[in-house]
């Protein structure tokens, strides 16, 4: 708190007198440190995690060997020999950084390389790469759609589809989850309002916090019906759905061009940034209107270079992805025959339903106590009440790790 002395004016039979009088103010600042005990008292209070090792099934954590259960690297291909040996040798070539954004002077030969390799991958006329997911999805969104627009958005979309939603300013009508019969009344009603551009449905491909997968087959058919544009995040299901780790489209063996395809290099491909994959005619109008990619230093070469060995290896080696499948199934079958709820999901992303924040957050240490980690997910990344520890699998992952992973965390839950 500060107090200051103030000399004011008041009204005193009828005449204007001085006065003196004390102003109470709050610093500027003071908010942050109650917030912060608030977070802490209801559980939401989150801490960073020091990893002092490469991205492995196991890491070093203070010192300590701990099976990892919580990466997005589900390939494994984060340490791989390729694709460091090519981050290498693009470093050798080109230097570090970019120097600039793509349309000053920050556009070099391995960006388009990586997106025609990107379009060929995804069976597209051609891709855009930026920075990460998040850039991509408010970049796409606002450029897609405005005021006067309208967007459809499934209501356990990840938050950056939610952020790019808010920027464009566009109205935002987010559905029931999967629920195709709301989602068609509401376009009924609502998609003959937009004034400017077709209006905008917009799914996750994998649900990052359920693991569950879009009905994208019966959302292309709403969209061709409605006139709608549609757009998929397939941050996480690029590298692990369909029959060559292509994605949501492959997986459903959808024959649909007008689908937007957006996608990250940091999950299972290992590597950073992401993509849209499109016409040719998106990806030029994106280059001159997504803001998040005009007004931003360019990724780096080597990220790049890394990116299109990592495409390489996932085309080349496909029993990787058949790895990780096999842990997938061989997991949640385990918690499954334990009477564990894993909710809805049907991928590598095995949410466990606790339901408290506290609760969630006690049984991740336990289990770090275990040599297991697997973080507590909690409000606002997920309703109230709906805490769970998010489990992910990770195609390196060993036999007896998961074994005894499965034993731990079906000990825990059962004692709860």
């Amino acid at each position: 708190m500060e107090q200051a002395d103030h000399v004011g004016v008041k009204r005193q039979h009828g005449c204007l007198v001085p006065y003196c009088f004390q102003l109470v103010r709050v610093m500027s600042l003071e908010f942050i440190e109650k917030e912060l005990v608030a977070l802490k008292e209801a559980g939401l209070y989150r801490q960073l995690s020091l990893i002092d090792s490469p991205q492995e099934p196991r890491v070093k954590i203070n010192g300590r060997d701990i099976i990892l259960l919580c990466s997005n690297n589900y390939l494994g291909l984060a340490n791989h020999p390729k694709i460091k040996e090519a981050a290498i040798s693009a470093i050798e070539r080109y230097g570090f950084g970019s120097g600039a954004s793509r349309l000053v002077s920050g556009n070099m030969e391995l960006h388009e390389m990586l997106e025609q390799r990107l379009a060929r991958f995804k069976g597209a006329e051609a891709a855009l790469v930026f920075n990460s997911g998040y850039h991509a999805n408010i970049g796409i969104i606002s450029a897609l759609v405005g005021r006067g627009d309208v967007i459809f958005s499934d209501k356990l979309n990840h938050a950056s589809i939610t952020d790019g939603c808010l920027l464009s300013r566009a109205r935002l009508i987010r559905y029931p989850h999967k629920d195709m019969d709301a989602l068609e009344k509401l376009l009924k009603k609502n998609s003959p309002l937009t004034t400017h551009h077709s209006p905008l449905i917009i799914t996750d491909g994998i649900f990052s916090m359920d693991g569950d997968i879009s009905p994208l087959k019966e959302l292309s058919e709403l969209a061709d019906k409605y006139n709608c544009m549609l757009m998929v995040d397939d941050a996480h299901a690029t590298g692990v759905l369909g029959s060559n780790g292509k994605g949501t489209i492959e997986h459903f063996g959808i024959d649909n061009p007008n689908i937007i395809q957006m996608g990250t290099l940091g999950k299972a491909l290992g590597c950073f940034g992401a993509y849209v994959a499109g016409s040719r005619k998106l990806i030029d109008y994106l280059i001159n209107k997504a803001r998040s990619f005009i007004y931003t230093t360019s990724l780096p070469p080597s990220v790049c270079a890394a990116s299109i060995a990592a495409i390489d290896i996932l085309e080349k080696e496909p029993q990787i992805r058949r790895n990780l499948w096999d842990r997938i199934e061989y997991f949640r079958t385990g918690l499954k025959n334990a009477g564990i709820d894993t909710m809805a999901s049907e991928t590598q992303i095995i949410p466990l339903f606790i339901g408290n924040a506290n609760n969630a957050v006690k049984i991740s240490k336990h289990l770090f106590e275990k040599g297991i980690f697997v973080q507590a997910i909690r409000p606002p990344t997920v309703p109230e009440g709906k805490s769970r520890l998010r489990i992910t699998l990770m195609a390196t992952h060993s036999w007896d790790d998961l074994k005894y992973a499965l034993d731990e965390v079906k000990h825990v839950l059962e004692a709860k």
